[in-house]
Parts: structure tokens; C-alpha cells; sequence
């Protein structure tokens, strides 16, 4: 049985003007994949491709148009209270009652799940994400990272088996990245199912076994993390430059900041780069070849068009497993 199970998932919003025949928008197109028990799943696409409204269908805050969606065998619209007792969801938004100091937070919480006396896994939440401290701070005294790790507690404070995180590190500093996913991975590891969004590739490159890929509503990629970073076209070249690259440089880079990223396919290109670089009066620092990333891969899968990889992504979708 799957932990989570997503089959032919359609949502369609109507349009302002559908009453005098104005066209609807469909934010998930036939999205169908599963996720086994105790996987560290990524759902990755770029904003407006449709994560955060199939999360919303998972959660029940929305439902969905067509199609079926069941936590651990549970329908998450017949069986909605089964369902959402099986999930711990982190949302984006940081939601928090003001009224009320983070323990109270936690087991008003637990309370809403008929959780009682489970005090010492509170105890056991706090320290682990560093909230040990403010335990008895008002939430309203809590920066912005604070209030993100409470979020976590509170959805994992009923001690759910399926974990959903909704771009949990999204304007959170290092310390809190590097907590919450030592704490999520040893979670993962004695048997919870993850599942994130994230716009950090590299998170989601370091931590999942699986990611799919979503782009205008439809899957358009999905495999083992492994997999996807095989089929990067070449390897890459980086450096550093100081000034704007000439134009037949920069519509083949992938610049952020001054480091520029080069698809490469052998030492010629290599050295064809550095030599157009050098003719353009630049200077090229800290110059090295890797292997291409997850963002790579991310960026040529978004820029395929037509429907050869949604299908290869609709065959990939039987073959589950961890990396």
C-alpha cells in the first residue's frame, strides 16, 4: 500500500466570467504517481506549476475536480478524518494563534487529534528544533524562523507516519535548514514519509530518492534523483567573472551573481569558452568542470516542450523504490 497515492488528480477553477462562456484554468492536468512508505519524496516545479494546490487536495483544503487522493489506503474526501490523522502538514504561510506560548501551542494541537499526555514527545520536539528555550514564549515574540520551527512541531506533534512539507526553509537561515533536516532525516529513517516542495534544488538533490516534476499542472518528469541527474545532456563548467558576459556567452549560461555555469561536452568547449571569455576582456576566476546538478536537469526537463517526457514521466510512475 502506498503511503500516498495520487490517481488521475484534476482541478479546474472556473473562470470570473464562465457564466457568459469565459475559459476555466486547470491547475492540475491527470497528475497521477505514488509514494511508498518511507520515502523522501521531492515535488519540484517552478511557481504556478500546481504543488501547493495538489498539497491542498492532500490536506483537504481543497478538492479536487477529479481523481483520487488516499494517505495510507484512507480517501482523503470519504475517509477525511483517517486521512488527515495519518498526515503532519508544514505549510508555507506562517499561521500561529497569538494567544498562546509554543507548549500550549503543541498541545492544543495534540488536542485537536485526541492526543493526550504526550508531553515528553513535545519535550522531545522542542529540543530537537531548538524551540527548548522558548517553550513558554508567546508566539507573538517569535521571529520568523522561530515561528517556522513551531509550524514543524505542530505538525508532527500527533506523530503522524506521512510528512508533508510545503517550502518549510523558504527565508530561514542556515542553522534552521541544517536542524530541521537533521531531524526530518532521522524521522525518515525510522520509517515517516516525506514529501517536499521545495525551490532549493540542491535540498531536494541531497535529501529525496525520488522527485517529480511538475510543470502547468501536468507530471513532466519521475525517477530516482540518481536517474535524472544521468540524463543531464554534459557535464558543466563554472567560474567566476566580474562584468556581463557577451550575448552569444550569456544565452548559453546560467549565471547567479558572478558564477557562471557552461554546458560542456569536452575539453574543446572547455577551452572555446575560455578563449571567447578572454577575447570579451574578461578575467575567469576559480574556474572548474563538475558534473551537471539537479537545478541543470530541472532547467532542460522545464524547457522540453511537447508531450515526450509527460509520457516518459507516466511510464516512469509504475516503478517505485528509493535511491
Amino acid at each position: 500500500m502506498p503511503a500516498i497515492s495520487f490517481q488521475a488528480v484534476s482541478k479546474v477553477y472556473p473562470s470570473p466570467r464562465a457564466a457568459t462562456g469565459g475559459a476555466t484554468f486547470k491547475a492540475l492536468d491527470q497528475v497521477s504517481f505514488d509514494i511508498e512508505e518511507g520515502e523522501f519524496f521531492g515535488l519540484l516545479g517552478p511557481n504556478g506549476a500546481g504543488k501547493t494546490t495538489l498539497i491542498s487536495i492532500l490536506a483537504g483544503l481543497s478538492r479536487a475536480t477529479a481523481g483520487h487522493v488516499s494517505v495510507l489506503g484512507s480517501d482523503v474526501q470519504s475517509d477525511y478524518a483517517s486521512a488527515r490523522r495519518k498526515l503532519g502538514v508544514v505549510p508555507q504561510e506562517l499561521v500561529f494563534d497569538p494567544f498562546f506560548n509554543v507548549r500550549e501551542a503543541l498541545r492544543i494541537q495534540s488536542g485537536y487529534f485526541g492526543v493526550k499526555n504526550n508531553d515528553a514527545w513535545i519535550d522531545e520536539l522542542l529540543e530537537s528544533l531548538g524551540l527548548a528555550d522558548k517553550a513558554n514564549a508567546n508566539m507573538r515574540q517569535l521571529s520568523g524562523g522561530m515561528k517556522r520551527r513551531v509550524l514543524v512541531a505542530q505538525a508532527l506533534v500527533h506523530k503522524p507516519p506521512v510528512i508533508v512539507l510545503d517550502e518549510p526553509t523558504a527565508g530561514v537561515d542556515v542553522e534552521l535548514r541544517q536542524t530541521l533536516w537533521q531531524f526530518i532525516a532521522k524521522l525518515n529513517k525510522q520509517g515517516s514519509t516525506v514529501l517536499l516542495t521545495t525551490h532549493y534544488l540542491e535540498e531536494a538533490e541531497a535529501l529525496c530518492h525520488r522527485i517529480a516534476m511538475l510543470k502547468t499542472g501536468q507530471v513532466v518528469a519521475l525517477a530516482r534523483t540518481s536517474d535524472l541527474l544521468k540524463t543531464a545532456s554534459s557535464q558543466v563548467l563554472r567560474l567566476k567573472v566580474d562584468g556581463d558576459l557577451p550575448p552569444h556567452l550569456a544565452a548559453v549560461a546560467r549565471v547567479t551573481g558572478r558564477i557562471a555555469q557552461f554546458p560542456t561536452h569536452s575539453a574543446l568547449d572547455v577551452e572555446t569558452t575560455l578563449t571567447q571569455i578572454r577575447q570579451a576582456g574578461l578575467h575567469a576566476e576559480d574556474v572548474e568542470i563538475g558534473q551537471a546538478d539537479l537545478e541543470e536537469v530541472f532547467l532542460q526537463v522545464m524547457s522540453q516542450r511537447g508531450q515526450s517526457s509527460a509520457e516518459g514521466a507516466q511510464t516512469s510512475a509504475t516503478h517505485g523504490g528509493q535511491a
